[in-house]
């Protein structure tokens, strides 16, 4: 199943999602890009939102698209979003603070 990603390394939070595409996305507390929906990833004003995007934060991924080892303790081979780099070899379950740059996002 595929899902939008919002990359809150890569966020900034300049707004031009939400003003594109507010049936997709909105603030969070942080005032950044959060999504707010999964359906409809076909329309156009998504594929817009993501062009308009000036750090690239936000992707459509596979759910379980992951690039972590199976060593990773993050949670991604479970379904759940990650951002952690190859060299991920974390044995924390939080995984929010690894020492290799592991930062996944639980949801």
């Amino acid at each position: 199943m595929k899902k939008i990603n919002v990359s809150k390394d890569a966020c900034i939070g300049c707004g031009a999602c939400v003003a594109i595409d507010s049936e997709h996305f909105e603030f969070n507390d942080e005032g950044l890009s959060t999504v707010i929906s999964n359906e409809n990833l076909d329309s156009e004003n998504l594929k817009n939102a993501i062009e308009s995007c000036p750090t690239s934060a936000i992707s459509i991924k596979e759910e379980n698209d992951c690039n972590c080892k199976e060593t990773c303790k993050c949670g991604c081979q479970d379904g759940k979003e990650c951002t952690c780099d190859d060299d991920c070899d974390c044995n924390d379950d939080s995984c929010n603070d690894c020492e290799h740059g592991c930062h996944c996002d639980k949801e």
